[in-house]
């Protein structure tokens, strides 16, 4: 039987990888215009990263690397959550599927920081 933590962090992961879905749907429906290409692959990099460095966190061979992957997780989430705004505000996307994917980033950055902090005092 699964712990707690181990499906928290399968449950996480699933979550990230969901929203990397939702981000690439988002990033493919974008205009072919240039300001929309860079945001869009800043935006792809750093969304896809979150669940990425989390997947690479699961085979860390120490607490310490395991916590910074996370703590790299938590920067790409942040990260994500202002090329999302910068979207939003310039009226590149659909702002309603944009403001549901900023939802999604910040309740993710939410459990990553949560996560972190926790990490952080077992050190």
């Amino acid at each position: 039987m699964q712990n707690c933590n181990s499906k928290f962090k399968s449950d996480l992961i699933n979550r990230c990888y969901k929203f990397s879905l939702d981000i690439l749907a988002l990033a493919d429906a974008l205009p072919n215009k240039k300001s929309s290409w860079i945001i869009n692959d800043q935006l792809i990099r750093s969304a896809t990263s979150i669940g990425a460095n989390l997947v690479e966190g699961k085979a860390a061979s120490s607490r310490l690397e395991f916590k910074k992957f996370f703590e790299i997780a938590l920067k790409s989430a942040n990260e994500s959550i202002y090329w999302l705004n910068l979207l939003k505000d310039t009226d590149l996307g659909d702002k309603e599927i944009i403001i549901k994917l900023l939802k999604e980033n910040e309740e993710i950055a939410k459990m990553l920081a949560a996560g972190v902090l926790k990490l952080k005092r077992k050190f």
